[in-house]
């Protein structure tokens, strides 16, 4: 009789400690995707200071960066950091302009990528931005629910150990 309540009492000590185990792995939140609206409500326009706005923001792998112009006047170049400083487009990167006036451009990598608006908008009226893109967090944060669990196994082991020690 005491052979099977110590199996009992095992097979329910490994159960708890699974489900423990599991609850722990499904705590782990990650944060959502961010769309960046380049330059918030002023848009991808001359005479704004991009560079006060970039710093406001905090990029991630994985977040988007949105402009939105006027795809008549202007073009969304990302380039290499002397030609962002310059304000040339001898190191175009990549050109983004669409040609829609609204261009998406997903952050892949943790690095400083940079943009300029050519045809003299990036040199004559501040048409640049640096954007710092560092690695996503993945934070650990339990839930009340999940310290009570943490509680509830210990609570139940007692009892079981008094339970059997009772049954001797």
């Amino acid at each position: 009789m005491s052979r099977s309540g110590g199996v009992v009492w095992l097979k329910t000590v490994v159960l708890l400690a699974v489900a423990v185990a599991a609850a722990m792995l499904t705590s782990v939140s990650c944060r959502s995707t961010v769309c960046h609206l380049i330059g918030g409500k002023e848009l991808w326009k001359p005479n704004h200071n991009y560079t006060d706005w970039s710093l406001q923001q905090t990029f991630y792998v994985g977040d988007w960066l949105h402009f939105v112009y006027n795809k008549e006047m202007f073009t969304v170049l990302e380039v290499n950091e002397t030609s962002y400083e310059n304000c040339s487009d001898e190191g175009i990167i990549f050109n983004f302009t669409g040609g829609f006036g609204s261009d998406v451009i997903k952050l892949t990598q943790p690095k400083t990528y940079y943009f300029i608006a050519n045809g003299g908008y990036c040199y004559n009226n501040d048409m640049k931005v640096a954007v710092n893109v560092v690695e996503s967090v993945y934070v650990y944060q339990p839930p009340m629910m999940m310290m009570m669990m943490y509680l509830l196994p210990l609570q139940v082991m007692c009892v079981l150990l008094l339970l059997t020690r009772n049954r001797q």
